[in-house]
């Protein structure tokens, strides 16, 4: 019995022995990993970035490229320096900035690498290339960031920098690490995952003074970075500048679109500022300048700025006064001033093309009038309630008081007032047609954004659809195009109502209140001129218009802050722009100077670091 209980015994021991025998001969023979693992302090994990995917214009120019920088980076618990001061006057820096630059690298993490100097040239890096071998612990790190050989479309390309400890900490995918850069705005934010490609990693086997001896393993462990997709925008490159130099000591906003397709051909925030100056090393001190310049250059006025229409906005009335019945080409209302609004000096009484060839404004406090107060209820209050419920959703299926799909961030909806909204102001039965009378003429509570004005301009040039406004045209050497950018929105006015509309604003043109300046010879323009009250100045600037009349190839949103009547800096602007794009060319040269001439700002520029 207790020689059966030596033998059990034994035989536990010889196999618990065989077991780690047959471990440790798995582990320092057949299984390389842990080899791997303890020579990590021989070897370097370092990271190899892609390059960021290229933007172009629609005719293939180059918009945004790459230029290649060095991060100088830092493992705190390899490093050893004998002579401090020798080492920052090496590299151009300060004791104390290089105190506070250790410590946050240690505090970060003592063995895991952080950025110490970040984007430095290639120039600054050769002066300090070979000093690198005096000092373990810090090595080069290639990187890149973006160039911008036009300085323009800063405000719809936006600008990439480095990810914030919220952004990391936010993130599902789990993609980036501290020190990375993302898109931060415009088409860079966008199209981030397409554009940023997938980064690579390699192994270097290096000595104990930090220089690479090789890769490790003949590289079986490394992986290769994948470059980001080329993004192929619409942007039409000469219109773009051409509506920025007209743009230019003006604020304001100017954007076109291709009807038939929904591309957005220029896309003109002013001002606005050199997009080179927040893609180097003087980022931050550049962006808090711009931050705080009294003018907003990084403001994003065509999607951002919200204002009323103004008179633009009589072109919908038209649409929707026949769609609820209460409009025909044949209504006439007297211009009648005693009910109220001023009105230009034109004939009357007038009918519906005459309405908006004069932009006679008592002709759309009536039609207004009628569409809200339609008698299908005896209460005036409850009555209106309908009216503007059924007019309210006729307004907004043209895309306002709604965002428009439009592929860059942060953009506004506008506004178009609820029932609710007056209900809060005036209490339930509280307010009818004279209490909101304001927006007949696109005055009041009624907002829209620039990019909404030229949108609407696309939807009549399609007489009753668009497509939602968008930069891209394709991506990549497949030339997809997103889904979402070919479906149809349609408006909920039936087309046989748009013809009318668009002889008047063709009249508007030819001999109406754009006729000074925006009559192209040989060509069929349609336009309407705006007038938008400005209560802390004088009044603001604002147009629509598209052409050809028959086959429109271009649509246009021009909305000038401060600049008065919409005849005489809005419209000609379009009209300089319109000429440009479908001929080539412009045949009234006096018109360019008179709208060069014109200044709206004064202001000494700061001069900012590149």
């Amino acid at each position: 019995m207790f020689r059966d209980r030596k033998n059990i015994v034994q035989l536990i021991f010889i196999l618990t022995g065989a077991v780690f025998i047959v471990r440790l001969f798995f582990i320092q023979v057949l299984d390389s990993r842990y080899k791997f693992e303890a020579q990590n302090n021989v070897m370097r994990r370092i990271i190899e970035y892609p390059y960021r995917g290229l933007i172009y214009d629609r005719k293939g120019k180059i918009l945004v490229f790459n230029t290649p920088v060095f991060d100088l980076m830092v493992v705190p618990k390899e490093v050893q320096i004998k002579d401090t001061l020798t080492f920052c006057k090496r590299f151009g820096i300060s004791k104390e900035e290089f105190v506070k630059k250790i410590k946050e690298a240690r505090d970060y993490s003592s063995v895991k690498p952080t950025a110490f100097l970040k984007q430095l040239s290639i120039a600054d890096f050769a002066k300090v290339q070979d000093f690198l071998i005096d000092y373990p612990g810090f090595y080069p790190q290639a990187r890149t960031i973006r160039s911008y050989p036009h300085r323009s479309l800063a405000n719809a390309l936006g600008y990439i920098g480095e990810i914030s400890k919220k952004q990391l900490e936010k993130q599902e995918s789990k993609y980036y690490l501290q020190g990375d850069y993302i898109g931060i705005s415009g088409l860079e934010a966008s199209y981030e995952e397409l554009l940023r490609g997938q980064r690579g990693v390699k192994y270097m086997m290096v000595n104990v003074r930090g220089v690479e001896k090789g890769s490790f393993r003949d590289g079986i462990y490394d992986t290769i970075s994948v470059p980001g997709e080329n993004l192929y925008t619409s942007i039409d490159l000469e219109l773009q500048q051409y509506g920025e130099r007209l743009m230019e000591n003006k604020i304001g906003s100017v954007v076109a679109i291709e009807p038939g397709t929904g591309e957005i051909l220029a896309f003109i925030s002013s001002p606005s500022y050199d997009p080179n100056i927040l893609a180097g090393r003087h980022f931050s001190e550049n962006y808090r300048k711009l931050e705080k310049d009294s003018l907003k250059p990084l403001f994003n006025r065509p999607l951002m700025a919200m204002y009323p229409p103004g008179s633009i906005f009589k072109i919908v009335q038209a649409l929707v006064g026949q769609q609820m019945g209460i409009l025909t080409p044949h209504t006439t209302f007297a211009c009648n001033r005693s009910w109220g609004p001023n009105c230009h000096n034109h004939p009357s009484p007038l009918n519906l093309l005459g309405s908006l060839q004069w932009s006679c404004n008592p002709y759309y406090y009536m039609a207004f009038r009628n569409m809200i107060q339609q008698g299908k209820h005896e209460n005036k209050f409850k009555d209106s309630r309908i009216g503007y419920i059924q007019w309210r959703d006729l307004i907004m299926s043209y895309g306002f008081g709604q965002k428009l799909g439009v592929d860059l961030p942060n953009m506004k909806a506008g506004y178009i007032p609820s029932p609710e909204f007056y209900d809060k102001w005036y209490g339930y039965n509280g307010w009818k047609h004279s209490t909101i009378r304001s927006l007949d003429i696109g005055q009041g509570e009624v907002m829209i954004v620039p990019i909404q004005m030229a949108n609407m301009a696309a939807t009549i040039a399609n007489q009753g659809f668009y497509y939602a406004p968008h930069f891209v045209k394709y991506i990549g050497k497949n030339k997809e195009v997103p889904e979402q950018y070919k479906e149809k929105h349609y408006a909920k006015v039936d087309k046989k109502y748009y013809p009318v509309v668009i002889d008047a604003m063709e009249m508007v043109v030819n001999g109406g209140t754009a006729s000074i300046f925006n009559r192209i010879d040989g060509m069929k323009v349609c336009g309407k001129t705006g007038t938008v009250e400005n209560p802390h100045g004088k009044d603001h600037s604002v147009y629509i218009t598209f052409a050809p009349k028959e086959d429109p190839k271009i649509a246009i949103a021009v909305f000038v802050e401060n600049a008065g009547f919409g005849a005489m800096t809005a419209a000609p602007i379009a009209r300089l722009m319109m000429e440009k794009y479908l001929n080539d060319t412009i045949t009234k040269p006096h018109i360019e100077k008179y709208i060069l001439e014109k200044d709206f700002i004064h202001r000494n520029k700061t001069a900012l670091k590149k």
